[in-house]
């Protein structure tokens, strides 16, 4: 049975940047991780590390303070929709997006056996929703929320699929437009009681 990280190493993987995993420690604390598969040191300069997806899940599982999630915690958090207390929508918030999309590009080639950026990574296929949602926001669609109506991202039982969900045809062919730049597959279907159309996006493998 692999034992559980230390209170040193969790504090580490708590501390990882949340889109890209950079990891930041003592070199003992880092060589640790590595030596237990939670992270892996980048094969080129300045050979930082950063989490594999075994972190990424610890790192999930433990649990932040404060518990409610606050405006200014600096900790970016891709709009999915429907949120109760939105970020702003200004150039603050805009320059965090593109960041998050930038970061999120380079961990697909740091991750990606192949280096391909046009293709989701390891991380992508364990945080769906999320990263759904940030080619979404990436992209320039509004998500609902407030008194904007826009795209919403949920979670499904299928594996490796999102439902995502627009006000209209053309918001909804929108988004899967933008989905497919990103690397996803995403197909129209009709939810059989309430007949709403929305797109079921996988990512794609090749």
């Amino acid at each position: 049975m692999t034992r559980p990280p230390t209170a040193a190493q969790r504090r580490v993987i708590e501390g990882a940047d949340p889109v890209t995993g950079r990891l930041r420690g003592t070199e003992a604390q880092l060589a640790a991780l590595v030596k237990r598969g939670l992270a892996f040191r980048h094969p080129r300069p300045p050979h930082d590390h950063f989490l594999t997806p075994a972190g990424h899940r610890i790192r999930e599982a433990v649990p932040e303070a404060p518990a409610e999630p606050a405006p200014d915690t600096g900790v970016f958090t891709a709009r999915v929709g429907g949120e109760e207390e939105p970020p702003g929508t200004g150039p603050a918030r805009r320059r965090e997006v593109h960041s998050a999309w930038q970061g999120l590009l380079e961990l697909r080639r740091m991750t990606n056996p192949d280096g391909a950026a046009d293709r989701p990574c390891g991380w992508e296929r364990t945080h769906l929703v999320r990263a759904a949602a940030l080619a979404l926001e990436a992209a320039g669609h509004p998500p609902a929320g407030g008194a904007t109506d826009g795209y919403r991202v949920r979670a499904t039982p299928q594996p490796e699929a999102v439902a995502v969900y627009a006000p209209d045809a053309g918001a909804l062919a929108a988004c899967a437009a933008t989905l497919e730049r990103a690397g996803w597959q995403a197909g129209e279907y009709t939810e059989p009681r309430t007949r709403a159309r929305f797109l079921l996006a996988s990512p794609r493998r090749v």
